[in-house]
């Protein structure tokens, strides 16, 4: 009988030397990152928004400190009331479908309603003929106007 030396699918017998490289590899990459890339960054003086910039850039703007975060409000309901009251209101939704259902409103017969509005609506009027149709573009094509030429 064969067993696995892991409890995980995806381990394999290791070669330290590779994964040495590949530590390696990623701390490299990461080190890019360490730098203040905002550090010694310029504003073009013919960007259109230099100006504005320079308008709203204050430099001897103190930090914000953890001491400027403002205290948790008294006034809010705790976070398992959220929860409980989420719940009653799932509790209510399924309540009111119970007591609704035998009035769920279904397309059941509606063949009879389809003859009724059909009835109320009048006798069916003859497709218009193709002709008809040509002959009123024609017209209406005859009697446009186009508009006058802008002015220049």
């Amino acid at each position: 009988m064969h067993t696995r030396s892991s409890l995980f699918v995806n381990v394999r017998p290791g070669r330290p030397a590779a994964k040495l490289a590949a530590g390696a590899a990623a701390c490299a990459l990461l080190s890019g990152c360490v730098g203040n890339p905002f550090e010694d960054a310029k504003v073009d003086p013919r960007s259109p928004i230099a100006a504005e910039v320079a308008r709203s850039v204050r430099t001897d703007a103190a930090y914000p400190t953890f001491k400027s975060i403002p205290p948790v409000p008294k006034d809010v309901r705790p976070r398992r009331q959220y929860g409980q009251q989420a719940a009653q209101i799932e509790k209510e939704g399924k309540t009111l479908e119970a007591e609704t259902a035998d009035g769920t409103w279904t397309l059941n017969n509606s063949e009879t309603f389809a003859a009724k509005a059909r009835e109320d609506a009048g006798p069916l009027l003859p497709p218009a003929e193709p002709g008809a149709t040509e002959a009123f573009a024609r017209d209406s094509k005859a009697r446009a106007t186009p508009p006058p030429p802008p002015p220049r």
